[in-house]
């Protein structure tokens, strides 16, 4: 409990931790922005095929004479006709197609832009025989965002979470400005791939640097806070991309603002557990110093120095340097367990909510206004997620909003397709429980993992996330085998990955482990726990709560006995 003692005394939440707090997560308005972007830029208008050069179009009819029918009457937009068929009866498209040879869009393709005046589709001709390449750029932007997870989660570990979040910021602000200028398209997406590494970079550190600054009893109004500002900003993407219908300036509109968030990303201050984890006590004091005077606690600060800091400190100085790879977490039983179980949770959230969320398409109706749906869903369902963190505890919080998503799901596969707005329904409150559960698995994460390799679990965790949103889409190929198996499919993870939640330990009101033997210690009071009546475990829990108490070393105090008084 040393540094939740020594932030308390320090002016717990001050000026420092409410302006740093708010301008680290103020960029996260942005982030739905650049993970769902493709919905807008990627959009796939109605085409058809462009008759030939030579194809008189001022004549009455002659597009629609190039242009033969589905089984439903409707154009087909990947075919055309090798000559004009004129004079033909068009009830449901049979007799047309019976009647002429055909063959591709060799001259191209003409699009309706009464909704979007360009996307990458329209801009690259990315339909029919090359379809799949719309699909590969979102890919690549997840791919980038599991390397960002890898690369920066280790990275922030040795460097510091200032530093790497800095970096992010810039990077951030020039691929997704240089992606907007993009000349081709494997250009556009090597860009998109950084931006996905930055995005990783930007969330991971952002969540970690207020974790590691805030008390205890504060950090899931943190996280709940994080959250709200995402789903503010999924408002925000439908907005603007219908005030900007041209995907270049609405990739540039969203990238420019990382800029200032890169500017003033330096005047962040490093955390100090982190210090404290690397062995730079020195710096931990200094850090601590410079927060109380912001805080206006000067006195306080004025009372820290090295003695207290090691007296105060003591099992945190000795783990040694925070350097551990993400090895660790497979070597040490402990680390390896709570890998594992935190990898599903990961995997399943991520793998079920962009199995929804990246297809607003096919729900039939507006884009824009699916989108403010899939936003406004994420108020009450956070709010409720927050109240079931901070009362019910994390585990339970993370176990029923899977459980719940999931079941919404499966539901929706044997819902009949006519029934559009059940369907629609359901999808929408799955897709609000998949946002609880992401909310709550950041913060549980954090709690779960110590100082030492906290950073690397957060980034194998958002790794398994990551290859979740890369196997989403391939699982939607199964609806040519049967319709509703995609839904089965991503129904049933999270329903699985419910079961593991329930495996793991609670850290409601637990202080941050920073050693190893603090991630054991919390695991044999929850296996030894769960064959206990709820009662006798809250109990127990605040007896251990109170000696925790009784073992805090104020900080006043110290200095006083130092001085002799």
């Amino acid at each position: 409990m040393a540094f939740n003692d020594l932030l308390k005394q320090l002016g717990g939440i001050g000026r420092f931790q409410k302006a740093q707090v708010t301008l680290v997560i103020l960029p996260l308005l942005l982030m739905a922005s650049h993970s769902t972007l493709q919905n807008f830029t990627a959009a796939v208008p109605t085409h058809r095929c462009r008759p030939p050069a030579s194809a008189n179009l001022s004549r009455a009819g002659e597009p629609e004479a190039w242009l033969p029918r589905d089984r439903q009457g409707r154009p087909e937009s990947c075919l055309r006709f090798t000559s004009p068929q004129r004079g033909l009866p068009w009830p449901n498209g049979t007799e047309a197609n019976g009647t002429g040879a055909t063959e591709p869009c060799t001259d191209g393709w003409i699009y309706d832009n009464s909704t979007f005046s360009s996307t990458i589709v329209t801009e690259w001709d990315l339909v029919c025989s090359h379809r799949a390449l719309r699909q590969l750029a979102q890919s690549l932007y997840m791919v980038g965002v599991l390397l960002g997870a890898v690369g920066f989660g280790h990275l922030a570990d040795r460097l510091g979470r200032r530093k790497v979040l800095i970096l992010s910021h810039l990077l951030m602000a020039a691929s997704g400005t240089c992606a907007a200028f993009a000349p081709s398209f494997p250009v556009y997406c090597a860009f998109r791939l950084l931006s996905g590494m930055a995005i990783s970079g930007i969330v991971l550190n952002s969540m970690t640097l207020n974790m590691e600054w805030m008390p205890i009893h504060t950090r899931a109004y943190v996280s709940t806070l994080a959250g709200y500002v995402y789903s503010l900003g999924q408002f925000i993407l439908a907005g603007v991309a219908y005030a900007v219908p041209h995907w270049r300036y609405l990739q540039l509109l969203v990238s420019v603002p990382f800029f200032v968030s890169f500017i003033y990303s330096w005047f962040f201050i490093e955390s100090a557990r982190w210090h404290t984890s690397s062995g730079r006590l020195d710096l931990t004091l200094k850090a601590l110093q410079r927060v109380a005077r912001i805080n206006g606690k000067q006195d306080e600060g004025a009372k820290l120095n090295m003695e207290v800091l090691r007296s105060s400190l003591q099992k945190e100085l000795t783990m040694g340097p925070g350097s551990a790879s993400a090895l660790e977490l497979l070597r040490r039983p402990a680390l390896r367990r709570l890998f594992l179980c935190l990898s599903v949770l990961w995997f399943a959230t991520s793998f079920a909510y962009y199995g929804l969320v990246m297809d607003l398409q096919g729900f039939g109706v507006s884009i824009y206004l699916i989108q403010v749906i899939f936003g406004a869903v994420d108020l009450p369902a956070k709010l409720v997620g927050f109240l079931a963190i901070n009362h019910l505890g994390r585990r339970p919080a993370q176990v029923a909003s899977l459980l719940l998503a999931g079941s919404c799901i499966l539901a929706n596969g044997v819902i009949p397709q006519d029934q559009s707005i059940v369907r629609t329904s359901l999808a929408v409150l799955g897709k609000g429980c998949l946002a609880a559960s992401f909310n709550c698995i950041f913060l549980y994460t954090g709690e779960l993992y110590p100082t030492m390799i906290r950073q690397t679990g957060l980034g194998m965790g958002s790794t398994m996330a990551r290859v979740g949103s890369i196997a989403s889409p391939l699982v939607s190929m199964t609806a040519e085998l049967l319709p509703s198996a995609p839904l089965f499919i991503y129904g049933a993870v999270p329903v699985v990955a419910s079961a593991v939640a329930a495996l793991l330990p609670e850290t409601l009101g637990h202080p941050l482990p920073d050693t190893v033997q603090d991630v054991e210690n919390r695991w044999a009071p929850a296996e030894r726990g769960r064959d206990l009546p709820p009662a006798t475990r809250r109990g127990k829990a605040q007896r251990q709560q109170q000696e925790r108490q009784k073992q805090m070393v104020p900080l006043q105090a110290s200095a006083q006995e130092k001085d002799g008084l």
